[in-house]
């Protein structure tokens, strides 16, 4: 049994009367959304859906009393057709993409959003035999897994996220080989076979019934979803005359897709991995990872996460990609992200017991292969 209510949450107040020093984590949550020219604070606006929980080792259940007020275990998680109307179009519009439609004309998108079904939830259900517990790994793509041997202990979970350049292929004693959920944008799902071609890589996880779910970075995501929807060649944009379809390997349905909400990115960026990147003239282009996007998607739909491939406190001894086996390669820290607060962040949540980071051994051999 489910039932949702929508409210309006401001986190400043909040923050007046619990700002403090416990950790690098506590420091981070804000509710600050930017304007083209000057800084506004507006109200976090969630939807709530609540349902009865069954699993006594659920996360939902932990007794850090920080995580749990800055954690909503019911937000809205999904944008379909149902979920848009004018109201929401100027809500949203306040705020910049990926985060809100503030550069957006509405006749570029709404029609679109309004080809979007609902989405069937929850994403996942528990296995038989499980007690109601729903376990994941999310697997990340960080040179950390070379020489890892975890394939076999994260093919072992209930489901697997992956986003991103998730090759499988002839890695599979690191990384294991199940994709249930794969997370991605459209450039990723179109650029990855290019980028990582030489490392084997040929096209996004195509495991059978498996859940595809799209982070919608900028109006380019929204020309793809157009295409994708209709089965037909992208109209306009970068990614003008190519077919969506073709880059799910025939496993592309209506029925296991899902489109991640603007609310949803904010809310993890707001109370979670606020940069103080977001505080100078770059703020437009600042946001989470898609691999940070994904963790906090399993946070929202699993009972237990677990958490391969992510940057540690000793990511220097590794290069950034897992498929990087022959050389070397000092990790690279794109301009868009914040990775050292990400990985603060993953730190963090390790201790609280919230998630289980994989990290190596300091006394385990470190070498390319």
């Amino acid at each position: 049994m489910m039932w949702c209510l929508m409210f309006v949450f401001s986190w400043t107040s909040f923050m007046k009367k619990h700002r403090g020093n416990r950790s690098s984590l506590e420091n981070q949550f804000t509710v600050l959304d930017k304007g083209e020219n000057s800084v506004h604070r507006f109200p976090v606006h969630f939807v709530m859906c609540f349902s009865s929980q069954t699993c006594a080792q659920s996360l939902r259940n932990s007794k850090d009393e920080f995580f749990m007020k800055a954690f909503l275990p019911n937000v809205r998680l999904f944008l379909h057709k149902d979920s848009i109307n004018m109201s929401e179009w100027n809500r949203l519009s306040h705020f910049n993409s990926p985060f809100g439609f503030m550069e957006y004309k509405y006749e570029d998108v709404i029609p679109v959003l309004k080809l979007i079904p609902k989405p069937k939830e929850p994403l996942l259900s528990p296995k038989p035999g499980s007690n109601g517990c729903v376990r994941c790994a999310v697997v990340g793509t960080g040179g950390i897994l070379n020489g890892s041997k975890m394939g076999a202990e994260i093919d072992a979970h209930d489901y697997v996220f992956r986003m991103n350049g998730a090759i499988t292929e002839g890695y599979e004693e690191d990384i294991g080989k199940r994709t249930s959920v794969y997370v991605h944008s459209a450039h990723s799902i179109v650029k990855s076979p290019v980028l990582f071609k030489e490392y084997g890589y040929k096209s996004a996880p195509h495991d059978k019934g498996i859940k595809y779910v799209m982070m919608p970075e900028r109006l380019k995501d929204i020309q793809w979803l157009e295409g994708l929807l209709k089965g037909k060649r992208v109209a306009a944009g970068p990614f003008r005359k190519k077919t969506p379809r073709l880059y799910y390997s025939g496993q592309y349905k209506k029925t296991r897709f899902y489109v991640l909400h603007p609310d949803f990115l904010r809310y993890i960026r707001n109370r979670f991995l606020s940069s103080p990147e977001l505080k100078t003239e770059r703020w437009p282009s600042i946001r989470p990872t898609n691999g940070a996007f994904t963790i906090f998607l399993a946070l929202h739909t699993c009972d237990t996460v677990d958490a391969y491939g992510f940057l540690t406190n000793d990511f220097e001894k590794y290069s950034t990609y897992y498929f990087q086996r022959d050389t070397k390669i000092n990790f690279f820290f794109h301009p868009n992200h914040d990775f050292l607060l990400e990985r603060d962040l993953w730190i963090d949540l390790h201790n609280m017991k919230i998630i289980r980071l994989y990290q190596r051994n300091d006394t385990e051999k470190v070498e390319q292969r």
